[in-house]
């Protein structure tokens, strides 16, 4: 099996990329990450990903049980990730948060893909206003 393997050099670099994106990570890098707060965590888990030098994030619920605040963190983080160049796959439960930052929304029902659009277009139909954010 043919596996990919960083170089040192690489790898170095990916830890300066990863710290300069998440510096509360650099701050804890001797800490258990169980002890880190949920937040961290979740910036734990992208940094992770991210040192592989992927070319898709996928990325699933990265605000799932984070307060609002660390969830607006999250989603500046991604954001910032994704300005870099880095194509990124995200399923997310909150939808008006996705979709503020997405290049393509896709709406689901039932396993089956219904409506299709920008983020911003997505925002905008009132189908998915009414089905999907109750609004």
């Amino acid at each position: 099996m043919g596996g990919y393997t960083v170089g040192k050099e690489e790898l170095e670099n990916n830890f300066e990329k990863v710290y300069e994106l998440f510096p509360i990570l650099k701050e804890r890098n001797k800490q258990h990450a169980g002890t880190l707060s949920g937040g961290e965590q979740q910036m734990l888990a992208i940094g992770r990903a991210l040192m592989g030098s992927p070319k898709l994030l996928m990325l699933d619920e990265p605000s799932l049980g984070l307060s609002p605040i660390l969830t607006e963190k999250i989603f500046e983080l991604i954001l910032r990730i994704k300005e870099q160049g880095l194509t990124i796959m995200l399923v997310e439960q909150n939808a008006v948060m996705a979709l503020s930052i997405a290049d393509r929304g896709y709406a689901l029902k039932n396993g089956r893909i219904v409506q299709t659009g920008t983020g911003a277009e997505m925002l905008a139909s009132d189908e998915i206003l009414e089905s999907y954010l109750g609004q």
